[in-house]
């Protein structure tokens, strides 16, 4: 006989409870896809685990608070978090490295005008609002794959854990909302691009 994993909601529950072995199994079951996410977008193992532990702080902290507001979107919310923590690392560290002028270099020779002009960065603004506003018009369960896929970069398996379904009905919802949203944007002669 098999045995059935302690799903995620029943082991936030025996934490905020007392049982801090389940906090334990809550990590060592999501870490890799966390760490993974973290990883990806700061590229330094050393900052990565930083964050990661961070996060889980942040995840402790909340949960010790019963600010938890279950949903049995654990893995989402700890990824929101992540994400969150990134931003914030990205925000406080806008510092341009420091470079001096010699006669063997020149500030001109690294210089490129690879950076959004200012209405460049407009209308790419524009068009991430515009997508935001398309995402939000699609059924629930559609939406909420779409934005699990290309947002929060979980695999259809990941999903199917995540929201309860098979992964034919996850890969199924997927391509409903891409269809859902192409009908809408030609109905409407939306231009999304930059």
């Amino acid at each position: 006989m098999a045995i059935t994993p302690i799903d995620d909601a029943t082991l936030v529950h025996d934490y905020i409870a007392g049982n801090e072995a389940a906090l334990a199994t809550l990590i060592k079951r999501h870490q890799s896809k966390i760490f993974g996410f973290i990883y990806s977008k700061l590229g330094d193992r050393d900052m990565a685990n930083d964050i990661f532990q961070d996060t889980f702080i942040k995840v402790i902290r909340t949960l010790k608070s019963n600010a938890y507001n279950e949903e049995g979107k654990f893995l989402p919310w700890v990824m929101r978090i992540a994400h969150n923590l990134i931003v914030d690392h990205y925000r406080s560290n806008k510092k341009m490295p420091l470079y001096r002028e010699t006669e063997d270099f020149s500030i001109f020779s690294i210089m490129t005008d690879d950076a959004l002009t200012i209405e460049n960065k407009l209308i790419s603004d524009q068009v991430s609002n515009d997508l935001r506003q398309l995402v939000e018009e699609l059924p629930v369960d559609q939406k909420e794959v779409l934005m699990m896929r290309l947002y929060q970069d979980m695999s259809f398996k990941e999903i199917s854990e995540a929201t309860g379904v098979s992964i034919n009905t996850a890969l199924g919802r997927m391509r409903y909302a891409l269809l859902n949203l192409r009908k809408v944007i030609d109905k409407h002669q939306i231009t999304l691009t930059n």
